[in-house]
């Protein structure tokens, strides 16, 4: 019988063919990390032996029969069926109702504390019980429009449907970084352009993104050697949904429970959990049990507090702390993990030398602090040296006092350095032949077997993005040259040329350790030189620089999860287009509702706690970079001018590791993963050690230890575990907001609430010396 299922086997492939095919993925997959040393030997051994049957057998068993990576076997069905229907009215309808609710969500969750959002593993969890319900009601009548026939229920809900929805809603979890902008603008710095500038200026830095990421779909997409780990926990929450049938035991080291089940109950039991951490018992969120019992010791609070400082002991019983930054760790493979282990000791040592053996001046400040400081150790009053006109006032800045930073802030801007040049430098000697290669294939990839059942959709004109890239453009400009930014015209342009040459580089070393270095210390930079002293062309420069590229990421990481599951390409287009200007307008209409009824936002005194921490580290940073400058903070004589040292550190210890990985490539060596080292400290501030730390011990102890004794309760468990507890701590996250925030209602003091913040790690209180009335530290003299 036919079920219109395809495996995708090429069977008129000929045994030359496939030796080839092999030949070119032994070229392709030299430096691959998700390759054993044991299947790359394998494949050595073939192509040595000049067996051509034994090529062609073992290049169908590595590309055509299934993927080469255990985790996407694991992860994704490595069938299709072209019958089942995409673009469904209860799809779209779906789509842009639960895209709409969750963008105006994750607005608001973004400005509390651990800066939660509505993931879209949780949109799966909605749409899926919505879509199976529409496929129960809807009539099955067919409709003629317009000459053309549909039908609003055209059978059960299925898979690709599911995936077109998740894929329109995934542009809303994922806030416009336009939002921290607008609220720095107004909020902070206090000046307002209204609607108009709000919307040209969110809309272009996503359309942009939307652009890049379709032009290089060829790099990120297509090849199987990306892997987007990220994208497998929302494949393994799809196939868990629509696949009701019990575990083998035999396969799951004795499990029974099917994944759907398995889901639904852990999201149900973390849901009810999530309480006590969130609210009721929130000393299991920072479980500093050193400070407890030591509240007012102040090396106590430095070394092994959690909220300002490092955090030596990182415990936590909330996932909100385990996960609030920097996402799930249990999709992050364990190399990449291990490499993020030993940039943060680095940040960690430096940190502690800094306070306790280095300069007089880190004595002053708690060691993780998100703030900026004047030289009497209080938070620098920015508006005593912003001009009229939103500029730096020099003489103001003379008068007052230099601009400084705590230890673990310094540091994390010297990692940021290493981070980049260390990215230029891997790219070039792992992947540049790859890269090369792949331009010149084009569209000809070396298809594994979720390549090769996707070339029998039509493929989504390369030219529908460039014109999509353009008309954002138009907007950028507008939006920056209309109102007083401050931007120059050509800066812009160059802010997007920065964008676009590093995307590519960036998001493979994404797709490959779920670690994504981004490029906002280096714009800050440049920009910082171009136009010194002005924080508004700074902020503007940023966003198209940066976040341009880190919404990029978030659309070819939806094409990828497309890929995966057969969603075809056009299907795929339209669903991301409309959804990037819809969730524009809908993100801005949120901004705009919070700012006008919320009251003291993003200060300590903000009503359901929406103090805004990703908005106050982006508004410390126009301060850093914009109204000071690089010069005054980081050039020759000034207190941060050895933070330029890790350039060459970043750039000379990646190429190290490379020469030594040729001299052993089938080693542990190979798994030395130098920007992933560097970048470990990238969301240190809003994040501290002691959260990064948390974040490690989790992912370690599932993608290390459970994956090594119970491999396959990890292959079918894991990615399902994940995402049930994103979607119980989200929905309890979302209830407090809405129920007991904006209602001013707390939790009655007790132990466990009281013990938290009655320390002084709690109050940034933990440093080793206090100023005297009238002393002050820093240089004598800065201009």
């Amino acid at each position: 019988m036919d079920t219109g299922i395809t495996s995708g086997v090429s069977v008129g492939d000929d045994t030359d063919d496939q030796a080839l095919n092999l030949q070119k993925f032994q070229k392709m997959h030299k430096w691959d990390l998700y390759m054993d040393a044991d299947q790359l030997n394998t494949v050595d051994n073939v192509l040595a032996s000049g067996d051509i049957e034994k090529e062609a057998a073992l290049e169908q068993s590595i590309l055509e029969e299934n993927s080469p990576y255990s985790e996407v076997r694991a992860s994704v069905p490595a069938t299709d069926d072209p019958t089942l229907h995409t673009d469904t009215v209860r799809a779209w309808f779906l789509g842009l109702v639960i895209c709409t609710i969750v963008g105006g969500c994750n607005v608001l969750l973004t400005l509390r504390p651990e800066s939660l959002s509505i993931p879209s593993t949780v949109v799966q969890l909605i749409a899926y019980p919505c879509g199976t319900f529409l496929a129960r009601v809807l009539p099955s009548k067919p409709f003629t429009v317009f000459g053309k026939q549909f039908t609003l229920n055209p059978g059960p809900f299925n898979m690709k449907e599911h995936t077109l929805i998740v894929v329109m809603a995934a542009a809303g979890t994922s806030v416009s970084y336009a939002i921290d902008i607008l609220l720095a603008q107004e909020v902070f710095y206090g000046f307002k352009y209204g609607w108009g500038y709000q919307l040209l200026l969110t809309m272009s830095t996503q359309a942009l993104g939307f652009g890049v990421a379709g032009i290089t779909r060829r790099f990120l997409v297509w090849p199987a050697a990306m892997v987007w780990p990220t994208v497998l926990v929302s494949a393994s929450v799809m196939v868990a949904l629509h696949d009701h049938s019990k575990s083998d035991p035999s396969r799951t080291n004795g499990w029974k429970i099917g994944r759907y089940k398995f889901f639904l109950l852990v999201s149900g039991v973390y849901f009810l959990y999530a309480w006590f951490p969130s609210f009721i018992a929130p000393f299991l969120s920072f479980f500093c049990f050193a400070v407890w019992a030591a509240p007012n010791n102040v090396i106590v609070n430095q070394l092994l507090g959690g909220q300002t400082n490092i955090g030596l002991i990182p415990i936590t019983f909330d996932w909100s702390i385990v996960a609030g930054f920097t996402g799930s760790p249990l999709y992050v493979p364990a190399f990449a993990l291990v490499n993020n282990v030993f940039g943060l000791l680095i940040v960690m040592l430096a940190a502690i030398g800094m306070v306790f053996a280095g300069p007089e001046l880190y004595k002053y400040f708690p060691i993780s602090a998100n703030s900026t400081f004047d030289n009497t150790a209080n938070s620098f009053n920015t508006s005593r040296v912003v001009s009229a006109d939103f500029t730096l006032d020099e003489a103001a800045y003379r008068d007052y006092s230099p601009l400084i930073i705590g230890p673990t802030f310094a540091m994390a801007y010297g990692m940021s350095f290493a981070t980049l040049s260390s990215i230029i430098v891997h790219v070039g000697l792992y992947n540049g032949k790859e890269l090369w290669q792949r331009m010149k294939l084009a569209k000809n990839q070396d298809a594994d077997i979720h390549l090769k059942l996707m070339r029998k959709y039509r493929e989504a004109p390369e030219w529908w993005f460039m014109g999509t890239f353009l008309i954002s453009f138009a907007f950028a400009m507008a939006a920056s040259q209309h109102w007083e930014t401050h931007l120059a015209w050509w800066a812009l342009i160059f802010s997007i040329f920065i964008g676009v040459i590093f995307f590519v580089p960036i998001a493979m070393i994404y797709a490959i350790t779920a670690n994504a270095p981004g490029l906002n210390v280096i714009t800050e930079f440049i920009i910082g030189y171009l136009q010194p002293g002005k924080p508004l062309a700074m902020m503007m420069f940023k966003s198209y620089g940066y976040m341009m590229q880190y919404n990029a990421l978030t659309y070819s990481t939806d094409m990828k999860l497309g890929h995966y599951m057969k969603v075809p390409p056009r299907s795929m287009f339209r669903a991301q287009f409309v959804a990037v200007f819809w969730l524009s307008i809908v993100q801005i209409a949120s901004y705009n509702f919070l700012i006008g009824n919320i009251a003291n936002i993003c200060t300590a005194d903000a009503a359901a706690s929406l103090t805004c921490p990703n908005a106050k580290t982006f508004f410390n940073a126009s301060v850093i970079w914009g109204l000071v400058g690089p010069r005054r903070m980081f050039g020759p004589g000034s207190l941060y001018s050895w933070v330029h040292y890790f350039w060459l550190i970043g750039a000379g210890s990646t190429f190290v590791g490379w020469l030594v990985a040729r001299k052993y490539p089938r080693t542990w060596v190979r798994y030395i993963y130098f920007p992933a080292v560097w970048s470990a400290s990238g969301m240190i501030p809003p994040a501290t050690c002691y959260k990064m730390m948390c974040y490690i011990v989790v992912g370690l102890l599932f993608n290390w230890l459970v994956r090594r004794k119970w491999p396959n309760w990890w292959s079918t468990y894991n990615y399902t575990m994940s995402a049930a507890l994103d979607i119980g701590n989200a929905i309890c996250a979302i209830l407090i907001v809405l129920i007991l925030g904006f209602s001013n209602t707390s939790m009655k003091p007790w132990w466990g609430v009281t013990v938290v913040s009655n320390n002084l790690d709690a109050e940034g209180a933990a440093v080793s010396k206090t100023l005297g009335e009238g002393e002050t530290i820093g240089p004598a003299y800065w201009s």
